[in-house]
């Protein structure tokens, strides 16, 4: 019996494990995570009854067989009424844990409702061109907005750093705007500093044109809304305990089928014989060493840490690899009787509270990059969602710096003095409960030794039996369906003996979204 090891239990690490076993292989598939929770920064984090997304998470998709895997593991609602999705009644909160044996698979569909927070004032996001955009920005500054992206039109700039993939979408008023301040924020570098390869992979085919084009469709109900923009979508699926419960769903069907999960297990090495790995090693919570020989290893650990443990490495690989930089961020969640950002829209929502699933904070006056707001993504996230709003505060940081290091009682007064200063609560001693989330490495840097990542790629594609997979595994900026789609190239690969890694390493890679072409 072949061995195949999984580093990681995110969603490419357990998309990999569920297609083997599902496949009836016939191999013997191991999963190693480092932590107690399935899911990778995907997962779903329970404190005293309130549940905690870390990060958001859509599930959405233009691949078919994404969203088919997605609804095999979790069905869909169908089409719930209002009492079902947003005041939950029909399908009472179960106390406890997101233990897949005790709650119900469901994905809830959502509405998509996002806003910028930019000079004290809200704008729909992505931008829309109405009256109250105009109205929000004022009609001379709308005009400089007007010209500066007429500019941008005929005056494009060289794609060679991130600013510039902005101006040339947006122009350079709307770019000092809306994303100037945040990607400053996200990052720590200034845009100009940022391989342009980021926007080429999150941004993609947004831009003013694609938003005039949105708008048109919806005004005059026209159109194939199949073909909208990822970043215009409108509605998504969500599973009912937020995203950890599909992973913890799937990762148990993994292991019901043959595969064997290891928690507490942090990989050191991936011992290597030439062009093929032969061992994996990881430390236990004993701290002893253990290794387990293997004819395939399947890989969403970072790659600076994975090249870190291996053998035999050219220098040159090593030094880009150890230098590929993250960002990493910390999540407050906060408990609130009330928040002051009240209902404008038809939507219904629970205590007439704003339907945003997250808030981006654009205003350069605070450090807090966006807000989520808990009980929209699911009310089964907050233990009284009829009487408490329940939020979350993201920071982007770096893993050891003074934000970092802050303890969580600095991180609350921090955080709500910033809502003070928004407005958002009026006062301190609103806060209810408080617990706080730090996320290493949530966000593989587009600078530093990225620019010679081929190095690493190439090098890494060379060894017959690995395959690096997910958002760290290939050090992109991946969405959780691209994370899968890795991992399911990976294991075709693997069942059909092909060892060529350029389908793995194209995932996600194009100018254009393989998804936005509706392609499967």
């Amino acid at each position: 019996m072949k061995k195949v090891v999984i580093i990681g239990a995110g969603p490419a690490g357990v998309t990999a494990a569920y297609e083997l076993e599902k496949a009836n292989s016939g191999m013997e598939v191991i999963i190693l995570e480092e932590s107690h929770a399935i899911g990778g920064i995907s997962r779903t984090v329970l404190y005293n009854g309130n549940r905690m997304d870390i990060g958001g998470h859509r599930f959405f998709s233009k691949d078919k067989s994404v969203n088919d895997w997605w609804e095999n593991v979790m069905p869909k609602q169908g089409s719930p009424t209002y009492d079902d999705i947003v005041l939950g009644r029909t399908m009472p909160l179960k106390e406890g844990g997101p233990d897949p044996e005790k709650v119900d698979r469901v994905m809830l569909r959502r509405n998509r409702v996002s806003r910028i927070y930019y000079g004290k004032k809200f704008f729909d996001y992505p931008i829309k061109m109405n009256v109250q955009t105009i109205k929000n920005m004022g009609f001379a500054t709308t005009m400089v907005a007007g010209f500066s992206y007429l500019k941008s039109i005929f005056v494009k700039k060289k794609e060679d750093c991130l600013e510039n993939f902005y101006i040339n979408r947006f122009g350079k008023k709307l770019y000092s705007m809306f994303f100037e301040g945040y990607t400053e924020k996200l990052w720590g570098r200034h845009p100009r500093d940022i391989a342009a390869d980021w926007g080429a992979q999150r941004v993609k085919g947004l831009s003013i044109i694609a938003i005039f084009k949105d708008n048109f469709r919806k005004l005059f109900k026209i159109g194939d809304a199949s073909k909208v923009e990822t970043s215009l979508i409108e509605e998504f699926d969500y599973p009912k305990l937020g995203p950890g419960q599909l992973w913890e769903c799937a990762c148990k069907d993994a292991c019901d089928m043959g595969a064997k999960l290891i928690y507490g297990a942090k990989v050191t090495n991936v011992t290597l014989d030439g062009n093929k790995a032969v061992s994996v090693t990881y430390e236990n919570e004993n701290n002893e060493k253990v290794v387990i020989e293997c004819d395939y290893v399947i890989s969403s650990m970072p790659i600076k840490d994975l090249v870190a443990g291996m053998n035999d490495v050219p220098a040159n690989v090593r030094e880009v690899a150890g230098g590929l930089p993250y960002r990493d961020y910390v999540t407050i969640g906060l408990l609130l009787p009330s928040i002051n950002l009240k209902n404008e829209t038809k939507l219904k929502t629970l205590s007439n509270i704003v339907p945003d699933c997250w808030i981006y904070v654009q205003d350069s006056g605070v450090k807090l990059g966006r807000i989520q707001i808990y009980n929209n993504w699911s009310p089964y996230m907050v233990k009284k969602p009829e009487e408490t709003v329940w939020i979350g505060l993201e920071y982007f940081c770096k893993e050891g710096d003074e934000f970092w290091n802050m303890t969580e009682d600095e991180w609350v007064k921090f955080g709500t003095e910033e809502l003070i200063k928004m407005g958002v609560i009026n006062s301190a001693d609103e806060v209810l409960d408080h617990h706080r989330e730090n996320v290493k490495k949530a966000y593989p840097a587009y600078f530093d030794t990225y620019d010679r990542i081929d190095e690493v790629t190439s090098y890494l594609s060379t060894i017959e039996n690995l395959y690096c997979v997910g958002r760290n595994g290939q050090h992109r900026y991946n969405n959780m369906d691209h994370s899968m789609v890795t991992s399911f190239e990976s294991v075709k690969n693997i069942l059909n003996g092909v060892t060529d890694k350029t389908n793995v390493w194209n995932v996600n890679t194009e100018k254009v979204y393989h998804e936005e072409k509706g392609e499967n």
